[in-house]
């Protein structure tokens, strides 16, 4: 989504903060390095912290997809990122990205806001 933040934040232009919200139950916005295998290890490390298992007690749907109820308490539906003169301040290797492991529903929307000073 780092293209579509920045397009956003150039479009509003000047300095101010960008937040990006998920209106989903099961999905969250991550800043993290991607392309790199970053994402990889992160959808593993959720793959460990929460399986996709019956153990969950929120179980309808696929099969473990409590877990993706429980993800957004981990991964925040949310993210804010500093943006300068229409641009966003991330670090050099950040990317911001959607994180969803719910795989019964494919459709997601992304609000995005600019706040100015």
């Amino acid at each position: 989504m780092t293209k579509e933040c920045a397009d956003f934040a150039r479009e509003c232009g000047g300095d101010g903060l960008l937040h990006v919200f998920v209106p989903h139950a099961t999905a969250g916005v991550a800043l993290l390095e991607l392309g790199s295998g970053s994402d990889d290890d992160l959808l593993a490390a959720l793959g460990d912290l929460l399986p996709a298992d019956d153990r969950w007690r929120h179980a309808h749907g696929s099969r473990g997809h409590g877990r993706s109820h429980v993800m957004p308490a981990f991964i925040p539906p949310y993210a804010t990122v500093p943006v300068l003169a229409g641009r966003l301040a991330l670090g050099t290797w950040q990317s911001v990205a959607l994180i969803d492991l719910n795989v019964d529903n494919p459709d997601r929307r992304v609000r995005l806001s600019f706040l100015t000073d």
